[in-house]
């Protein structure tokens, strides 16, 4: 099958392609690099330090004060909502705990989702117009996934997107309105990633 600007279409044999102009190509390059800086470098362990130990180093207990990085690494249990100040502390309690044991491991996968989009893009032959098809192995693809479902939480946090129901202005902005690139890029990221989902499908 043919690779379509815009969407992802299956392989034979497994995998994915995509034909990317060269604008394209830098726009989710830029964006994969920014998601990179904004997850941060992780922490490679130190000269002469168990690599063992280190991966079962304890990471932080508490939510991440940027927004975006809160909805990237949201607390695993309740929120302001619960029903009682005692069950609320107890929830908070129970967050703080697994994330200390599972944002390292998070970030780690996050920031491999992130670089696996940059190898790939980097690795395109540029064709005579600038643009190029991407194809993706099943598991690039689901980097991919990974990573564009990252770049859209972070987007649609910058952009306070909480319910698309309920956001729809957003998608209405004046061409002059200083988000309106960036619910371009928004929109444009959940086209490849819904149709990148349906080339996993059976």
């Amino acid at each position: 099958m043919a690779a379509h600007p815009g969407t992802f279409v299956p392989l034979k044999g497994g995998g994915a392609a995509v034909a990317l102009d060269e604008v394209e190509i830098s726009i989710l390059r830029s964006l994969a690099v920014q998601l990179l800086e904004l997850i941060g470098p992780g922490d490679a362990p130190a000269d002469g330090e168990d690599p063992l130990a280190a991966l079962f180093a304890e990471g932080p207990s508490e939510p991440p004060s940027d927004p975006a990085l809160a909805r990237l690494f949201p607390d695993a249990y309740g929120g302001p909502d619960a029903a009682h100040e005692e069950a609320d502390e107890e929830l908070r309690a129970r967050s703080a705990e697994f994330r200390r044991f599972t944002e390292n491991d998070l970030r780690a996968r996050k920031r491999e989702d992130a670089l696996a989009m940059v190898r790939t893009l980097d690795a395109l032959t540029a064709g005579g117009d600038g643009g190029a098809v991407l194809e993706l192995t099943e598991d690039d693809s689901r980097r991919w996934l990974g990573a564009l479902n990252d770049l859209r939480l972070a987007i649609g946090a910058r952009l306070e997107v909480t319910d698309e129901d309920e956001n729809d202005e957003l998608y209405r902005l004046p061409d002059d309105d200083p988000r309106k690139p960036m619910v371009m890029a928004y929109l444009w990221l959940g086209g490849l990633q819904e149709t990148l989902v349906d080339t996993l499908l059976p």
